[in-house]
């Protein structure tokens, strides 16, 4: 786990002195974020069902889903009631930066790093319900938008779709083409120093005294280390593997959604608190995920 942070965090430097240089510029990251999200993730993703689906691994794909499930439903409920002090504007924030993390850009690659291949399967089926919930109730926090538009924006969630190619893949038995395999797994294998370098340019010109307040140390105890110990009474009590048990503790651990600050920018809400709660909890992330591995 050191290791693999140690390896994120050049990564993340990387990131800061191309920004810093002006190799990577505002455009380019939004051109790099797009690259991830829609291309290197699903790749990635999709790669890891390049496994067998014993039925030993569909009732760990299960366990994991249903705890996940538990994770995504608990975060909404607690954001209903833990920040009731907070003006609506920030307040919707919060509970939404509380129900939806940062698992597909960071902790995909987060996984991938510790756990290979076998650690991202899981962790593909781990992020379904954070999607599905991102989605619905999540949107729900900023605006009010019909059953059509909220079915339409989980089913055309790329990583969703991957998802259930790698499990088409994987049943029917469809057998790819070498140079197409490896190609995919190639670009799969970029999503991790990409994406942190992405990290890396936001955290360039960001004024430290900004992220010192309060109610964002609050959300931060509450998203890194509160929901991922309920999640570890809850693997330890069903008796998961530990495999199992880090992929979901990693995932659960994760920072708030980067999608808050889009939602608040065309929502209404406080736009500019929105990335500052982004900022922190991506960089008290770094700290948090290794000390709770040490609870496993």
């Amino acid at each position: 786990m050191v290791n693999a942070q140690l390896m994120l965090l050049t990564y993340l430097g990387a990131g800061m002195y191309c920004c810093k240089k002006g190799i990577i510029d505002e455009r380019t990251k939004q051109k790099l974020v797009d690259l991830i999200l829609k291309i290197t993730l699903p790749c990635m993703i999709f790669n890891s069902f390049n496994r067998p689906l014993t039925p030993d691994v569909l009732k760990k794909t299960a366990l994991v889903f249903v705890v996940a499930a538990c994770i995504a439903l608990l975060s909404f409920l607690g954001g209903k009631v833990l920040y009731n002090r907070y003006p609506q504007e920030r307040r919707s924030i919060l509970q939404y930066c509380t129900l939806v993390n940062n698992s597909g850009f960071l902790g995909m690659p987060m996984v991938s790093s510790v756990y290979g291949d076998s650690g991202l399967l899981y962790a593909s089926i781990f992020i379904i319900p954070n999607r599905i919930m991102m989605w619905t109730a999540g949107l729900s926090l900023f605006t009010v938008s019909d059953f059509k538009t909220k079915c339409k924006n989980i089913l055309l969630n790329p990583c969703i779709i991957t998802v259930f190619l790698g499990l088409a893949r994987r049943i029917i038995g469809i057998p790819l083409p070498v140079f197409l395999d490896n190609a995919i797994g190639n670009i799969g294998s970029i999503t991790s120093p990409l994406s942190m370098m992405v990290i890396g340019t936001m955290l360039v010109g960001v004024s430290w005294k900004a992220l010192l307040e309060p109610s964002i140390f609050y959300l931060a105890a509450v998203r890194l280390v509160l929901l991922p110990l309920i999640a570890l009474i809850i693997m330890n009590a069903l008796h998961f593997e530990p495999m199992l048990t880090g992929v979901s503790l990693i995932l659960t651990g994760m920072p708030a959604g980067s999608t808050s600050a889009l939602l608040a920018a065309k929502y209404g809400a406080d736009e500019d608190y929105a990335s500052r709660c982004i900022i922190t909890t991506t960089i008290l992330s770094l700290v948090t995920i290794p000390i709770l591995m040490l609870f496993m």
